[in-house]
């Protein structure tokens, strides 16, 4: 299969997920399956926009109070003539028609604001300093739309606009199974051993996607251990590492084959990544394929996991991002070539290309058989 077929398979090959009402404080990071809209007026009340003193009327005022952010007003409307001193963001006592800041005004005995004591000096500028009840939004107003991904700040923006739920999408669960004798989770590899660097790749590029990672297994290369880990993991999506080729430690095509799966994707023209593959379980589960090789399974996860997890949780579809690419490559005949490239375009120095290389540049660029120096190509961002 192409590599632009791939990924638009993996991005199509599922529905998002069912909707559920969670608190908007747990939302973060969710794809929201309604929109949010403003609930309460924003402000919810009228409030002083300064510090200073709330008037009513033509002065001198009479201080006759204090009100504070928090507090209820006491001693009912301002009746003109009279005033309280105010702190920012609190309630506007009925009848104030204005707010004078501190700077713009004085009281009488020059030192602080008493009960009894008179504003003298102070003036009714342009601006009155207060903020209205519904200034910034009023009821009904669009605070997110549906297919929006539930960020901090759209989090507190629903807050304050009074919402306490939203309808979001669950986020698809992933789980990671590592195999390979090998493989070693911790401490310096022996002979012949080598360290798991896919749980961290899997973990990133799942969250960045909006899926949970749920847990990390290291398998042996033992048909037995891998068909009854995948019996038993009861996550939306299972990705595997290694296992993925024709060998004799290679293992999962057959269980897959004999579990009953329906294989989406089997091997895609593309270098490195070749062998990566998507199939879904009879019961709706998805396991995608990653190759051992460790920069060949950043690709693979690239190119399936992370569309195949964005859809699941609700994530519109939208273009990968071009980029102006320069340099030498070597291209594959009838597929693409996916390599490192720079911020500024550069391609990455000719040499063995590895983990290293992806970490150094930051992007990689897919490049077709046609490309040549200077054409644009699609990137993919690594985690």
């Amino acid at each position: 299969m192409s590599w632009p077929d791939a990924y638009s398979t993996a991005r199509d090959a599922a529905k998002p997920l069912a909707a559920e009402l969670v608190p908007v404080v747990e939302a973060t990071g969710r794809v929201l399956a309604a929109a949010v809209r403003c609930e309460r007026p924003v402000p919810a009340f009228d409030n002083a926009a300064m510090d200073g003193f709330a008037v009513a009327g033509a002065g001198p005022w009479a201080i006759r109070g204090r009100v504070l952010a928090g507090a209820a007003v006491d001693g009912g409307p301002l009746s003109p003539g009279t005033a309280v001193e105010i702190g920012t963001g609190a309630l506007l006592p009925a009848g104030a028609e204005a707010v004078l800041p501190y700077e713009d005004c004085r009281v009488e005995d020059g030192v602080g604001a008493q009960i009894g004591d008179r504003v003298v000096i102070g003036v009714v500028g342009a601006r009155r300093h207060i903020r209205r009840a519904g200034d910034a939004l009023s009821p009904g107003t669009l605070i997110a739309a549906a297919g929006r991904t539930v960020t901090a700040t759209v989090a507190a923006a629903a807050l304050q606009a009074g919402a306490e739920q939203v309808l979001a999408h669950r986020p698809p669960t992933v789980t990671m199974l590592v195999t390979g004798d090998e493989v070693i989770t911790r401490g310096t590899p022996g002979p012949g051993q080598v360290r798991d660097t896919f749980t961290g790749l899997v973990t990133a590029i799942t969250t960045r996607a909006g899926g949970r990672p749920v847990t990390s297994r290291r398998l042996p290369d033992d048909p037995g251990a891998l068909g009854e880990a995948l019996a038993g993991a009861g996550t939306d999506v299972i990705a595997v590492s290694g296992s993925s080729s024709a060998g004799a430690a290679d293992h999962l095509h057959r269980l897959l084959g004999e579990a009953g799966a329906t294989w989406l994707v089997r091997g895609v023209a593309c270098r490195p990544g070749h062998p990566q593959a998507l199939a879904v379980l009879p019961d709706g589960r998805f396991v995608v394929s990653l190759p051992g090789n460790p920069y060949a399974g950043l690709v693979a996860a690239l190119t399936l996991l992370e569309p195949l997890v964005a859809t699941l949780a609700g994530r519109p579809p939208t273009s990968l991002p071009t980029a102006t690419v320069t340099g030498p490559a070597t291209l594959m005949p009838g597929g693409v070539r996916i390599v490192p490239v720079g911020p500024a375009g550069d391609l990455a120095a000719a040499g063995p290309v590895g983990l290293h290389a992806a970490a150094a540049a930051g992007t990689l660029a897919v490049l077709p058989d046609d490309w040549t120096d200077g054409d644009p190509a699609v990137t993919l961002t690594v985690p």
